[in-house]
């Protein structure tokens, strides 16, 4: 089969199609995924590392909290301004090019964290940071879906989920860690010499895959972009500020909204005169669709509740870096070892026996956390994040493989981007969302004349409480996921 020419990004002719392909043969057409999921892990790993460090960042750089989360949001923003350009990128250099690209600019803006002088400096490096994140994840991706046989995607589909589920999940534990004994600087002086490591071993180990073709980006996309989700999230956060719903937020949001619209419309008229920067003939396959929004929504309930666990407990139980780290580096474990097993569960009986108990699992403890309070032990805030780690390793590697499979080949490059960016954008806007509600109930409640302690607590209740109802989209779209992909699309004939 050729590869339709819509396609974007470095690709190839899966393995499986090829007549005389032996099992004897995947180990060697696999093995270009390692290096491509070790470097995945590695950047995607900082998306998280700010969180546990966020309570000492205020104190060091006399930050409010609401400032301090824009070292996270920031970054998940980046990524969804630039995975859709890296589609044209991708179409543009070799799958090495690709590679060394996005391990170069990473390790640049992880320098510049580690020697920043100042939060802005600090931002900036996480900026850059993301840019390079960002072109990692549609060409992993991207590969997997053209390289992999759909009979085995949930078992490769696994080991990804390894790196863009569960590099976050272990973010804090990773940072508190480092924090027990080191300043914050080392989180990424430390990670600099690891990335460069791989980046250089990748390089001499990877094979390009696929031909470059020439092609266009639409900048008039990327402003519209960049306009619409940056100050979407940026006003959400604004409105939990000092100044609570003020009109700077309300004009905020209402620039993001209508930038976003004038984006789709403009992506609906490349469709037909041009090329677009996010193919939406995506949204036309209802698999796809549906694991979007289940994938966006899972993602806003997962970093919003990570954010809150390290003040409870760090301000309320009084545990150090070190001691909130080791407390959820269970759950984040127990996420990575269960991924790839989940992967070859869901190639035996396919994805609804894993995505609907995973879901359910993910509202149960969502909604335990609701009911934290100030005299409670520290030690059940274990088993429930372990709940809530292990139910969304049943979710995510089945979203993954149900939704991108549901695609023509031709789209997959858009397919993943479009998860990509928009899994970055409901990570930021589910981390904005929690911290506004945190803060607007600690205020009303210390302003009711509660001590610190008990309103500090109140507001996690209520941003735990966003997160339930979270929880609750995410069952309801989990029962509308089919079982298997419906079509193949002119997917490889699975091997006999």
């Amino acid at each position: 089969m050729t590869t339709p020419p819509e396609t974007s990004g470095p690709v190839t002719t899966p393995a499986a199609q090829k007549p005389d392909d032996t099992r004897t043969e995947i180990p060697a057409d696999y093995g270009v995924l390692r290096w491509l999921v070790a470097a995945t892990f590695i950047v995607i790993l900082n998306e998280t590392i700010m969180i546990n460090a966020i309570p000492r960042l205020t104190v060091e750089l006399e930050i409010s909290k609401s400032t301090a989360q824009w070292l996270t949001s920031a970054f998940m923003l980046t990524m969804a301004v630039v995975i859709p350009v890296t589609g044209w990128f991708l179409q543009r250099v070799t799958t090495r090019q690709a590679f060394g690209s996005a391990m170069a600019v990473f390790a640049t803006g992880t320098l510049l964290c580690g020697l920043a002088p100042s939060f802005e400096l600090l931002l900036a490096g996480r900026i850059i940071q993301a840019a390079g994140t960002a072109i990692m994840m549609p060409l992993l991706m991207t590969t997997v879906m053209t390289l992999v046989r759909e009979q085995d995607r949930g078992r490769i589909m696994g080991n990804v989920t390894l790196a863009m589920s569960v590099a976050p999940a272990l973010g804090p534990t990773v940072s508190g860690l480092i924090l027990d004994v080191a300043s914050w600087r080392w989180m990424f002086l430390l990670v600099l010499p690891i990335a460069v490591a791989i980046g250089l071993v990748g390089l001499r180990k990877l094979t390009d895959i696929g031909e470059t073709r020439p092609g266009d980006v639409d900048w008039t996309s990327v402003v519209l972009s960049a306009l619409g989700f940056g100050p979407l999230v940026y006003g959400l956060s604004e409105l939990g500020g000092p100044d609570g719903a003020s009109v700077k937020a309300w004009l905020l949001l209402a620039l993001g909204v209508a930038s976003i619209v004038a984006f789709v419309l403009r992506q609906l008229s490349l469709q037909r005169t041009g090329t677009p920067l996010l193919d939406l003939r995506t949204l036309q396959h209802r698999t796809f669709t549906v694991g979007l929004l289940l994938m966006s929504v899972a993602f806003m309930a997962m970093l919003g509740s990570m954010i809150l666990l390290p003040f409870y407990l760090q301000d309320v139980h009084g545990l150090d870096e070190l001691q909130s780290g080791l407390m959820v580096m269970p759950g984040g474990l127990a996420m990575g070892l269960l991924g790839p097993q989940v992967g070859k569960i869901y190639d035996r009986v396919g994805g609804r026996p894993l995505l609907i108990p995973g879901a359910f699992g993910i509202l149960v403890a969502l909604g335990l956390f609701t009911q934290v309070t100030v005299e409670q032990s520290v030690w059940l805030v274990l088993p429930v994040h372990v709940l809530m780690m292990v139910s969304l390793a049943l979710v995510f590697t089945p979203v993954f493989t149900l939704s991108l499979g549901a695609l023509p080949p031709h789209l997959y490059s858009h397919g993943s981007s479009m998860l990509g960016a928009l899994q970055q954008v409901a990570a930021a806007t589910g981390t904005a969302i929690v911290i506004a509600v945190l803060t607007a109930r600690s205020t009303s409640q210390a302003e009711g004349g509660a001590d610190a302690v008990h309103a500090l607590v109140s507001g996690m209740r209520w941003g735990f409480g966003v997160g339930a109802v979270l929880g609750f989209a995410v069952l309801v779209l989990a029962f509308l996921m089919p079982g298997r992909v419906e079509s193949e699309h002119g997917a490889p004939v699975p091997a006999h």
